[in-house]
């Protein structure tokens, strides 16, 4: 894989995990306004997941890599991308990204040190990917685990 880096949201948090992964899958927009794109067609999807918090866990992790991977790489890899569930939207480049948000930011909640999702970006082309991000824990509270 070709390193790319992305911007990255500024945040106050002693440590930052970016996780890249990329997984093969196909999809179709059922939309008239989607052109060529309704479709099915494939992609090579890349993938970043950018992870902060303060504390580290016991085993020396923020996060494992691996249990990141299997949230995005381990659901889609290889499948019809309209076949998975997506609340009734489109399987667009956006909704992708919100949605490997949401499952990474609920897998997270388990964890003892609070780390947090900063952002995913999801490139679905060469020359075009989405960026997703929420507010952080520390801007809705304004304060940190320091």
């Amino acid at each position: 894989m070709l390193q790319q880096f992305y911007p990255v949201k500024a945040h106050n948090y002693k440590y930052e995990l970016n996780k890249d992964m990329n997984f093969a899958a196909a999809h179709y927009i059922d939309h008239e306004s989607a052109g060529k794109c309704q479709n099915v067609h494939g992609h090579t999807y890349f993938v970043n997941i950018s992870i902060v918090g303060n504390k580290l866990q016991d085993n020396g992790f923020l996060v494992n890599f691996q249990e990141l991977k299997k949230i995005a790489h381990g659901k889609y890899d290889h499948t019809l991308m309209n076949d998975h569930d997506w609340n009734g939207e489109q399987p667009s480049t956006e909704v992708v990204a919100r949605t490997i948000y949401q499952s990474v930011r609920e897998a997270l909640t388990a964890y003892d040190n609070k780390p947090q999702v900063l952002q995913v970006i999801v490139r679905e082309t060469p020359t075009s990917y989405v960026t997703y991000s929420e507010p952080l824990q520390e801007e809705i509270t304004n304060g940190s685990d320091y």
